[in-house]
């Protein structure tokens, strides 16, 4: 695995992007591709191609193939996807699997079809089994069942990624991948019915603070354990991998740490101030028991995470606040 590493290395220079490249982000006004966006930017890149999905929708194959017939990218980052909580996971399973696969399919299949020199596919570490060894490699990829209630979210990023492996082994192409674990920052989405657990309880939290409320109630037991990624950690390791890593082994992104979701609870109510209790829901499930990711070949490669969770949740926090009212829906 080391000598594979080295090599790999020693290739990463090949296709490497200029300041002047240009850059397509797919999904540049969600968590990840927004925080993509400002780390290049701030990084020097200087021709991005951006479009709202109101002027370009992913799962239309014509508008996909027009768009890169008149842009040319030479880099894209995928990083657009329909996402959500459990409960919109459950609720939704057609449209997840649906609007997923026809949104990477289409951009990788263009991306190959019109010339694009490197392609990064941004999974997720849902793809794995729901009762996996921890930490989790990602040689353990598709060797137990998945967990239920994310299924069909998992299934098309599975899909993602054996389809870049698919294209660079006949077409020859350089189309990479990483397994980021749970994303959170600025630019997250608050919304109490579709947001993921650390928006969610940042809200929940606040919000019965101001209102006087006595307690918050969180869904499930409060054991399950998460590994959570502050999204600018993420934009670092993407833009580090397109420029440093050249293979068709998924690379796990995380913290290689992770805490209870009562440990998480007990965080977000310190930084929010709220002095009321906690209570947990066990009629509600808990998802997946553990998921840790091992982060060994991204270290390896020379990158790792640098934002503590403290920290991350207290500029999230203070995101949030900023922009509270557009978010109250």
């Amino acid at each position: 695995m080391i000598f594979l590493l080295i090599l790999l290395l020693i290739n990463s220079k090949i296709n490497s992007m200029q300041f002047d490249s240009k850059i397509y982000v797919a999904g540049h006004n969600g968590l990840a591709g927004s925080a993509i966006c400002k780390k290049l930017q701030a990084s020097g890149y200087n021709n991005l191609i951006l479009r709202p999905s109101s002027e370009l929708d992913l799962r239309d194959q014509i508008a996909v193939e027009n768009f890169f017939i008149q842009e040319k990218p030479e880099y894209v980052f995928l990083a657009a996807a329909k996402v959500g909580g459990i409960q919109a996971n459950i609720d939704h399973p057609a449209e997840f699997i649906y609007d997923n696969l026809t949104i990477q399919t289409n951009v990788i299949h263009a991306a190959y079809k019109y010339g694009v020199k490197k392609l990064l596919f941004l999974g997720s570490s849902c793809i794995y089994p729901r009762d996996c060894l921890q930490p989790i490699k990602e040689e353990y990829l598709m060797t137990k069942p998945l967990e239920p209630s994310n299924e069909s979210y998992a299934i098309a990023k599975i899909v993602g990624l054996r389809m870049c492996q698919a294209y660079n082994k006949q077409y020859g192409t350089n189309f990479i991948s990483c397994m980021p674990t749970n994303l959170y920052g600025p630019g997250d989405n608050f919304n109490l019915t579709n947001s993921h657990v650390l928006p969610a309880l940042i809200r929940k939290f606040y919000e019965t603070k101001i209102n006087n409320l006595d307690s918050v109630t969180i869904w499930g037991t409060g054991k399950a354990m998460r590994e959570f990624l502050y999204v600018d950690d993420l934009a670092d390791a993407a833009i580090y991998l397109m420029q440093n890593y050249n293979g068709d082994i998924p690379i796990n992104i995380g913290t290689g740490k992770d805490v209870t979701i009562r440990q998480l609870a007990e965080i977000i109510k310190n930084i929010v101030d709220f002095k009321g209790d906690i209570i947990f829901d066990s009629s509600k499930p808990d998802g997946t028991p553990r998921k840790l990711l091992d982060v060994t070949i991204a270290n390896k490669i020379g990158w790792q995470a640098t934002t503590s969770l403290e920290n991350g949740i207290r500029q999230t926090f203070e995101w949030y606040l900023e922009n509270n009212l557009k978010n109250r829906k």
